[in-house]
């Protein structure tokens, strides 16, 4: 009886996973570096990705996450902690695809087999004409509170000048 509710729940788990935002992009795998060393399987790492705003164009953001080694991290069983780290900077003239709605999932993909996701997501602060970025990681039962923030301000770039955030935000 109770592996049935349990598979119950880890269906349930696995469909809202699949019903989130879809990644448009695969993250670049910048570089990594070992943190611990397991003599036999794959050491635990530290990884830097790197992903364009598919929805504004001139912005990338960089997130560094822990990934597990061992067996569970070979077999692709391992939950991988909460702390990422985030930063995103303009790389270009900034062009808006469209209106976006705050807290927006610019990038999503699962950290366990089932249970957890890291979201990445924006916002713009009009009044400091800045798009706000956070990194997050949640739960289907509990999220986490650990988060990251970056913040682009936007500004002219060669003899583009600068859009304001506000025009391009669902209102």
């Amino acid at each position: 009886m109770w592996f049935r509710s349990l598979t119950c729940v880890g269906l349930l788990a696995l469909g809202l996973a699949a019903a989130g935002p879809a990644t448009a992009q695969e993250p670049d795998r910048i570089f990594s570096k070992s943190t611990v060393w397991r003599p036999l399987t794959p050491n635990d790492k530290l990884v830097v990705y790197g992903i364009d705003d598919p929805s504004v164009s001139g912005v990338a953001c960089w997130y560094t996450q822990p990934e597990k080694g061992g067996i569970k991290g070979t077999l692709g069983l391992a939950e991988d902690v909460s702390d990422i780290s985030l930063a995103c900077r303009q790389t270009g003239p900034i062009a808006f695809k469209g209106k976006l709605g705050q807290g927006e999932v610019v990038f999503s993909e699962r950290r366990s087999l089932i249970f957890k996701s890291m979201q990445i997501v924006r916002g713009c602060d009009a009044q400091r004409n800045t798009l706000i970025y956070m990194v997050y990681s949640d739960k289907v039962i509990q999220g986490s509170p650990k988060n990251s923030t970056s913040a682009v301000p936007l500004a002219p770039w060669g003899t583009e000048p600068a859009p304001k955030c506000s025009d391009f935000v669902k209102g």
